[in-house]
C-alpha cells in the first residue's frame, strides 16, 4: 500500500506538471497574440486582426475575427482540458499529501488545531475562496473594477494571514496556490468555456453573436493571467523553506503574490506603454530586495554564527536527538508512513553522514526550523539549540 501511495504521488505530480505547463503555455501564447494582432486599415467588420509567425520550419498566419451566422468551421479546437486536468491532479495531490496523512498540514509549534480541523480550514479556504471571488465579480461592484481589484487584494492578504496562523508554513503556501488555482480553473469552467460555447452555438444556429459574452470571458481570462506567476511560484515553494519556514512567511507570500502580478502587468502593457521596462525592472528589483531582507531575518531562537556561549555539545547526545527526531525519514530504511525513501537522499544512519550534512541541518533545523516537517517528531527548542552549538563548535563526531 505504501509503494502504491508513493507511485500515485509520483504519477499525480507528473500529470500536474505537464498539464500545468500546457495550460499556462496556451494562456500566455493567446495573451501574446491578442497584444500583437495587426488590424488592416481596410479590415471588414468583425475582423480584429492577424499575425504572421515563423516556427518549426514554416510560416503560420493567425486571424482573430467574429464569425458570420452559419460560418462555423468543421473543426474547432478548444482549450479547456489542460485547465481541468491541472486542477483535478492538483486537488488530488493536496488530498494525498496533506489530508490523507498527518504531519504536513498543521505545525504544533504554530497552531493548536488538530489534523481534522486543519483539513476543514484548508478545504474551506479553497472552496470558499472561489465562492467569494465569483460572487464579488458577479455583483454591482464589478462595474468599478479598480475598486473591486483593491478589495480582492485586501481579502487575499486576509487569507494569507489566516492560513499562515493556522496551518504549517508549507501547507499555508500550497493552500493559497490551490485556492488561486481553483479560481483560475473555475473561471475556465464556469465563465470562459460557457461563453465560448454560446458564441459557437449562436454562430451554428445563424444567430448574431452576443458581444458581451466575449468581453465577460476575456475579463476572467485576464484575471487568470495575473494569477499565473504567483501560482507558479507556489507550485515549487516547498523547495524553498527559507520562504514558508520564515517567521515572516505571511509577508513573503504576500510580497511574492503582489510582485508576480505586478511583473505580469508590465509584461502585458509593454506593447503600448513605452516606459514598461522601467516598471518591469523596478518591480523585480524592489521585490528581490524586499524578499532578501525578509528571508535574511533570523527567527527567534536561532543562534547567530558568532555566538559561542554554552557548554561543548556532546555528539552522543546530538546523535540521540537525530535518532529520535530525524531518522524516521532520513535513513536507508525509513519507518515514516509517508516517506519510504530518504528525502533528497539525505541519510543520518552513521556519524559520518550526520557530520556530512551539518550545514543542511543548520539551515533546516536551526535557522529555518522547517525540519522535521511540520515538527512531526516534536523536536524541542532545546534540542535545536544543542544542534546549533554542535555545528558551530565544528560538528565533531568524537
Amino acid at each position: 500500500m505504501d509503494h502504491l501511495k508513493e507511485l500515485l504521488d509520483l504519477a499525480l505530480r507528473w500529470v500536474h506538471l505537464i498539464a500545468g505547463i500546457m495550460w499556462v503555455g496556451n494562456s500566455m501564447l493567446f495573451n501574446w497574440l491578442d497584444r500583437n494582432l495587426i488590424k488592416p486599415s481596410d479590415a471588414k467588420p468583425g475582423f480584429e486582426g492577424e499575425i504572421w509567425m515563423v516556427h518549426s520550419g514554416g510560416f503560420y498566419q493567425v486571424e482573430k475575427k467574429q464569425l458570420e451566422p452559419h460560418q462555423m468551421p468543421s473543426v474547432l479546437h478548444w482549450f479547456k482540458w489542460q485547465s481541468y486536468i491541472t486542477w483535478m491532479s492538483g486537488i488530488s495531490l493536496l488530498a494525498l499529501v496533506y489530508y490523507a496523512s498527518e504531519g504536513f498540514l498543521v505545525d504544533p509549534s504554530v497552531s493548536k488545531l488538530t489534523h481534522a480541523q486543519g483539513l476543514m480550514v484548508g478545504a474551506g479556504v479553497v472552496a470558499g475562496g472561489f465562492a467569494a471571488y465569483d460572487l464579488l465579480w458577479r455583483s454591482p461592484l464589478a462595474k468599478v473594477p479598480n475598486i473591486l481589484t483593491a478589495i480582492c487584494f485586501l481579502l487575499l492578504a486576509a487569507v494569507i494571514a489566516l492560513l499562515t496562523q493556522l496551518l504549517s508554513g508549507r501547507a499555508a503556501y500550497i493552500h493559497l496556490g490551490a485556492m488561486m488555482g481553483t479560481l483560475m480553473s473555475g473561471n475556465v469552467f464556469f465563465h470562459i468555456i460557457p461563453s465560448q460555447t454560446e458564441l459557437a452555438k449562436a454562430t451554428k444556429e445563424g444567430r448574431p453573436q452576443e458581444g458581451s459574452l466575449g468581453k465577460h470571458a476575456k475579463q476572467r481570462s485576464i484575471h487568470n493571467n495575473y494569477m499565473t506567476f504567483p501560482v507558479l511560484f507556489i507550485m515549487i515553494s516547498n523547495h524553498f523553506p527559507s520562504t514558508y519556514g520564515s517567521k515572516y512567511n505571511y509577508l513573503i507570500l504576500a510580497l511574492l503574490a503582489v510582485s508576480g502580478a505586478t511583473i505580469r502587468h508590465f509584461m502585458n502593457i509593454r506593447f503600448w506603454f513605452r516606459q514598461w521596462l522601467v516598471g518591469f525592472v523596478a518591480a523585480i528589483v524592489i521585490g528581490s530586495v524586499c524578499l532578501f531582507a525578509l528571508v535574511s531575518i533570523k527567527p527567534e531562537g536561532a543562534i547567530a554564527a558568532s555566538n559561542n556561549d554554552g557548554p561543548m555539545a556532546d555528539f552522543k547526545t546530538v546523535q540521540m536527538v537525530v535518532r529520535e527526531r530525524c531518522v524516521q525519514c532520513h535513513s536507508s530504511k525509513p519507518t515514516d508512513e509517508v516517506w519510504k525513501a530518504a528525502p533528497v537522499g539525505v541519510m543520518f544512519d552513521s556519524p559520518e553522514q550526520i557530520r556530512q550534512h551539518a550545514e543542511r541541518i543548520k539551515a533546516r533545523v536551526v535557522v529555518g526550523k522547517t525540519m522535521p516537517l511540520g515538527n512531526k517528531t516534536k523536536m524541542t527548542d532545546e534540542e535545536r539549540e544543542l544542534m546549533s552549538r554542535w555545528i558551530y563548535q565544528g560538528a565533531k563526531t568524537n
